[in-house]
């Protein structure tokens, strides 16, 4: 062999070397990032872990606060605010009763006509309306105008099948999902507008006053007998259909419970007990916090940049609004010291609440084979593509830390509540029945969630004590929750009664 060809063969030996060189090193690499992303996801595991020891304490703290907050205002970070319901629908109520749904840039009008115990709910309509942009930043007489005017070309359509009694004023449920200091069944003032209201003069006024000035000016004939919140609205929807109903959660967007209380059990009412001995108590548990709760830096972030910090740990964690949130906040840190996604984070990624629950929850219940859910959720919503199999793997098990520390804190509040009510033991020679009116996008739609919540609650009872206590989906409780608060609270009761 000639000089050349050595020179040649040398010259392709070590470019072969180095070629192979650069494959070891791009494993080394790939294997050293990959560590990396995998020791990410397990200390964020570790931090969000709810042993039962773990949320046992949690459902301690909620009773503690739940009883600090009945004993004074301001006394505990849950409100636990009186609401004037004292009264839950039974199932006996007749007639016809309207409900007005105003909680976002739609409202709703609903009438329903009842027909006691035997037939129930005889028949309902309901129409969506949306409110003009312009209405949610101008005056309150302009936004309140606006929704009697729907209300009123609502009862003017009244048809076959919904008949007023005669000489009778038509009596609305007023569900208002804003923060509200409730003064009486049918009276509160409100707080402060969210959900991008802001309109400065109804602030500090009766938001029923205003709606009934507005109905006044058009001359219809129509009281408001109960303002409620949607939470307090599904507990009456699910106590209308079941009569063991104790208490009901929402887990959506946003994340309340609400329930039943023995009214000498409520130190800062001041007032004449009810007739009833009950008052339905809004808890606003999203604020609930305590050193329990297992908080990472990624909810600490999370948290400093909000509109609300140090405001609502609780829903933060649990609720439909922050879930996929956390999600990202991973992910970004896993982009930015693993290259998952390759050398730079991909710009969608960096955008706060791009990737939201419902992304999540269709990435994490994915059962195909190369995982192609999570792939056109990535490509789709963060425009991330070409990603591996084990970089979808690795998001799959994250979206389940995320929503399993979620829903087994929720089952910890719940406990919270049952054991408020020393519902959490069975007395000897005693067997009641507990249910739980629940309701929510989160919970109605996230399979895993819900399923974990419940099995986790079952976990913390007991199989006795668990075979007394139910979970059920109580619909559409800011509807025709609201219809039946107004029958329960009718002006009309005592004349009715035999």
């Amino acid at each position: 062999m000639g000089k050349v060809a050595v020179g040649a063969a040398v010259v392709c030996a070590a470019a072969v070397c180095a070629a192979a060189a650069l494959v070891v090193r791009h494993r080394m690499r790939n294997s050293g990032k990959w560590a990396r992303a995998m020791a990410i996801l397990r200390e964020f595991e570790e931090k969000c872990g709810t042993p039962i020891g773990k949320l046992r304490q949690v459902a301690d703290a909620m009773t503690v606060e739940m009883h600090a907050g009945l004993a004074s205002e301001g006394g505990s970070k849950l409100k636990m605010l009186i609401s004037y319901v004292d009264n839950l629908p039974t199932g006996d109520e007749k007639g016809l009763f309207y409900a007005l749904d105003l909680g976002g840039t739609n409202f709703r009008v609903l009438r329903v006509q009842l027909g006691g115990k035997e037939n129930r709910v005889v028949k309902q309509e309901f129409e969506e309306v949306s409110i003009p942009p312009h209405l949610m930043v101008g005056s309150s007489e302009a936004l309140f105008d606006f929704i009697a005017q729907a209300l009123a070309k609502f009862v003017a359509e009244e048809g076959e099948g919904f008949h007023p009694a005669p000489g009778r004023q038509r009596e609305l449920g007023f569900t208002f999902s804003f923060p509200v200091r409730q003064t009486s069944i049918s009276s509160g003032t409100l707080i402060k507008w969210t959900k991008g209201f802001s309109i400065e003069d109804t602030v500090g006024e009766d938001v029923v006053g205003e709606l009934t000035k507005a109905m006044e000016k058009l001359k219809l004939d129509m009281r408001v007998t109960a303002l409620v919140i949607d939470t307090i609205g599904t507990l009456a929807g699910g106590r209308y259909h079941d009569n063991d109903v104790i208490a009901a959660v929402i887990l959506g967007t946003g994340t309340n419970a609400a329930y039943v209380e023995r009214a000498h059990a409520i130190p800062k009412w001041h007032g004449l007990l009810p007739k009833s001995g009950e008052m339905v108590i809004n808890m606003e548990w999203g604020n609930f916090r305590s050193s329990h709760l297992s908080l990472t830096e990624y909810d600490h972030a999370l948290d400093a940049e909000s509109l609300n910090p140090g405001e609502q740990i609780f829903e933060k964690l649990i609720s439909g609004m922050y879930l996929g949130e956390i999600v990202r906040k991973v992910l970004v840190k896993m982009a930015e010291e693993a290259a998952i996604f390759g050398e730079t984070v991909p710009p969608k990624l960096k955008i706060p609440f791009i990737l939201r629950t419902p992304h999540m929850s269709a990435m994490h219940h994915d059962t195909s084979p190369d995982l192609k859910v999570v792939a056109s959720k990535l490509k789709d919503v963060l425009e991330i593509s070409n990603t591996s199999l084990k970089t979808r793997k690795i998001i799959v098990e994250l979206c389940d830390v995320v929503a399993t520390r979620g829903a087994r804190l929720s089952a910890a509040g719940i406990l919270g509540i049952l054991k408020k009510l020393g519902r959490d033991t069975i007395r000897v020679g005693e067997k009641q029945k507990s249910v739980v009116a629940l309701d929510g996008g989160l919970y109605e739609h996230y399979t895993k969630f819900r399923t974990t919540m419940e099995n986790t609650l079952k976990e913390l009872l007991g199989d006795e004590v668990a075979a007394n206590v139910f979970v059920e989906h109580s619909n559409d409780g800011s509807g025709i929750g609201a219809a039946l608060l107004a029958a329960s609270h009718s002006q009309y009761l005592e004349i009715d009664e035999p």
